[in-house]
């Protein structure tokens, strides 16, 4: 007996994965490559169908008014999918919809499935698209009423035939038959070979879309690993990012610190689709110093992106103040000078009672001005230039994170025998990058779970 196919189409009312309801099915099942049954009809979802939807398969509410709910149908297509490979172009699209419909009624809906999508790649390679519209004009297929359920697997039917004709052994089809192979479970447009040359090490992977742009950046332990969990994974969003990857793209990094630098930088470059966490920028707060009109040297706290007259930054501002309320009490400043009192009179601050009178003319303006530049340099001097030093790439080689004046400044890696001890050193072969919030929290972190004796001062 000739294997069974049923080859499927659905037009849905576009919610997303988890969201999303019928609103007409066409199914063709063939024996081998001969047609022995079709069933085709409009399913009333039960929700609203959006206008877009509408203007793509001309399928609106009024239509699918008198049409059949779906548990009214969910017989019939038992009936015809049973013991057939659920075949579809982009399979699981179809299938996943199909299935959760079967599970809002209670039943667990289960079937084989082969993709037309990843079949064609493999069976007819070197094509410009393997889009449903672009592989019927390169394999002279005839497509009529496009977006519509019967005219899509009608094409579809065509197509399939052409890749049983291609593969009379079923060898190929078997291959992805496999629960095993990873063709059985990677998204439509993502080659096994990718995946196969996708190294178990520590780094970045990068997912790009169909025009090579960046929609999904990540750090792993183990990249192949990591990769392949985003395909298993059920949940709407990770499923729509299958569907738009074309290619993978890594970077190896050797250790975790550098892969988790590194992606926070894509995340800043590139502000990917489908990364949520670090993409709101978040604007330092810096003590910064003016001098006033009565040629006092006064401190304050600013919030910007620049830092070029910053004595020092911080990431919170009750940290900011905490630290410039330091500064005034050890070195005896003035905190209406240091913008910590808004009053015009003199200073009369709740904690601060260290002044010795700028504010009030009872201290001259120069010597009120040594302490404040002590206070800067102390400030300054604070500002540690360090290196982390890290596994490499390679056993022979080692990594490294440049921290100076204690901005990161970037990340490289050295043979193990080259000796380096300088600042300067470590700058000729740094790979620069920006210091953002994200970037300090992750040093941050890395140190205090490390502790001290993982830096390395300059």
């Amino acid at each position: 007996m000739e294997q069974r196919y049923a080859v499927i189409d659905v037009e849905t009312t576009g919610k997303g994965i988890n969201g999303n309801r019928i609103t007409e099915i066409c199914i063709v099942l063939l024996e081998g490559k001969v047609i022995r049954d079709k069933y085709t009809t409009l399913v009333n979802p039960d929700q609203h169908i959006p206008n877009y939807i509408t203007g793509l398969t001309g399928i609106d509410n009024d239509l699918v008014h008198d049409a059949p709910a779906f548990d009214e149908i969910a017989a019939r297509i038992l009936e015809i999918t049973e013991g057939a490979i659920f075949v579809a172009h982009n399979v699981s699209f179809d299938y996943n919809v199909v299935r959760n419909e079967f599970k809002a009624i209670g039943h667990n809906f289960v079937r084989k499935k082969l993709c037309t999508v990843r079949l064609s790649r493999k069976i007819f390679p070197g094509l410009y698209s393997y889009s449903l519209g672009n592989l019927c004009t390169s394999l002279n297929i005839q497509l009529k009423n496009r977006h519509r359920a019967e005219g899509d697997t009608d094409a579809t039917v065509v197509l399939f035939q052409k890749i049983l004709e291609e593969d009379p052994d079923l060898s190929i089809i078997n291959s992805f038959l496999n629960i095993r192979s990873k063709q059985a479970t990677l998204p439509p447009h993502l080659k096994a070979e990718q995946i196969e040359a996708l190294p178990a090490s520590p780094g970045i992977y990068l997912f790009k879309d169909q025009k090579e742009k960046i929609i999904y950046a990540g750090k792993a332990k183990n990249i192949k690993q990591r990769v392949i969990s985003h395909f298993y994974d059920k949940k709407n969003k990770e499923y729509l990012l299958g569907q738009k990857t074309h290619t993978i793209d890594y970077e190896v990094t050797g250790n975790e610190l550098i892969a988790l630098l590194l992606e926070a930088e894509m995340i800043r470059k590139h502000y990917p689709e489908f990364n949520t966490a670090q993409k709101k920028p978040v604007i330092p707060f810096h003590i910064i110093s003016y001098t006033n009109r009565r040629g006092v040297l006064q401190l304050a706290i600013d919030q910007s992106y620049s830092a070029d007259t910053s004595i020092e930054f911080y990431y919170s501002r009750a940290d900011a103040i905490a630290a410039l309320e330091e500064l005034c009490i050890s070195f005896e400043l003035c905190p209406r000078y240091c913008n910590l009192q808004q009053s015009t009179a003199r200073c009369s601050h709740y904690k601060i009672k260290s002044c010795k009178g700028v504010c009030s003319q009872e201290e001259a303006v120069e010597a009120y001005n040594l302490r404040v530049q002590k206070a800067m340099e102390s400030s300054l001097n604070k500002k540690m230039s360090y290196i982390i030093k890290e596994k490499g790439r390679t056993g022979d080689e080692q990594s490294f994170v440049l921290v100076k004046d204690g901005m990161y400044r970037g990340y490289g890696f050295i043979d193990e025998t080259t000796q380096v001890a300088q600042s300067e050193d470590f700058e000729e072969i740094v790979r620069l990058q920006t210091h953002t919030y994200h970037t300090s929290k992750i040093i941050t972190s890395y140190i205090r779970k490390r502790g001290d004796e993982v830096i390395i001062p300059l």
